[in-house]
């Protein structure tokens, strides 16, 4: 239990202060903006790159298990939200992607590394490089359909894929696995200064995060987003746990694929409700609902992982 609160407790005490220093005004907009872009655009990238270069086991097992659960996730959440909640086709969309995108950058990669260090880190790669990748473009197109666009669905996923390829987090972990490929070994003042940047962006980040809640009001549509965030922290995991097992994952990849899956709704998830005006109140009551939850039920999936 000591152990478990060492992990937990310091990384929810920094999303707390982040949310108490923005609601009483202690840092303002244009600060958070400016921390928020150091850790989305250079910290957090060095800290992957830094992973994905450095000698690991290979995580394609780790990520098939967790995309085996997510996708499953996202079609249950659909089907849900269609054919029980009697949702239309954009906010269902919505829905489902609040069921299956996590806040695996912001949470999942502190966690991890506190966690299980640089061997759990170089797991949750695969995941990360992938994640954004995968359930972004399909969201997108899902929106598109059902906002009946005109534009091809080719030119859709063309125009998604490379928003998606401008991510600076997605790049980092694909150029880090490009280069770990080659055989190429970074010069020391580049490796050096890649840890002593990605030092810094665990921390912020979850600052950044809990800034970042008070934009969002759980009093919104909270029964659907509370149905919506256990199908986020509870079902989901379930799902990669059962994916995991079926292809005999050792046992820290089964937890980091795990730990992954029970993260909380990720902030993009709002910005494509929002974006498709379908749900944005709903979406955002989800990703504040699933952040507080998971303070508990991320330390029942690390205490009995």
């Amino acid at each position: 239990m000591y152990t478990l609160l060492n992990v937990v407790a310091p990384i929810f005490a920094l999303i707390g202060i982040g949310y108490i220093s923005a609601r009483r005004r202690w840092i303002s907009e244009e600060a958070l903006r400016g921390m928020t872009d150091f850790v989305f655009r250079l910290a957090m990238p060095a800290l992957l790159l830094n992973g994905a270069t450095t000698p690991h086991p290979n995580g394609g097992p780790t990520a098939l298990a967790f995309f085996s659960g997510c996708l499953t996730a996202y079609a249950l959440a659909l089907l849900l939200s269609r054919l029980v909640l009697r949702m239309r086709l954009a906010e269902g969309g919505t829905f489902a992607l609040n069921a299956a995108f996590g806040n695996t950058g912001m949470i999942g990669v502190p966690l991890v590394i506190a966690a299980y260090g640089p061997t759990g880190l170089s797991q949750l790669l695969a995941i990360v490089g992938l994640h954004s990748l995968i359930l972004l473009p399909l969201g997108t197109v899902v929106g598109e359909i059902a906002h009946s666009s005109r534009a091809p669905i080719v030119s859709i996923l063309k125009a998604t894929v490379l928003s998606v390829l401008r991510n600076p987090i997605v790049l980092a972990v694909l150029l880090g696995l490009v280069i770990y490929q080659s055989g190429l070994e970074l010069p020391g003042v580049m490796r050096r200064f890649l840890e002593m940047t990605g030092m810094a962006g665990p921390p912020v980040a979850l600052f950044c995060l809990g800034a970042s809640l008070i934009a969002f009001d759980a009093r919104r549509d909270w029964p659907s987003a509370l149905l919506c965030t256990v199908l986020k922290l509870l079902v989901m995991p379930g799902l990669v746990w059962v994916a995991g097992w079926a292809i005999g994952l050792p046992p820290v990849a089964l937890a980091v694929a795990v730990l992954a899956a029970g993260m909380p709704t990720g902030a993009n998830a709002f910005f494509m409700a929002r974006r498709y005006a379908a749900g944005a109140d709903r979406s955002g009551a989800t990703v504040l609902l699933s952040t507080v939850l998971s303070l508990a039920t991320l330390a029942v999936l690390l205490a009995v992982l």
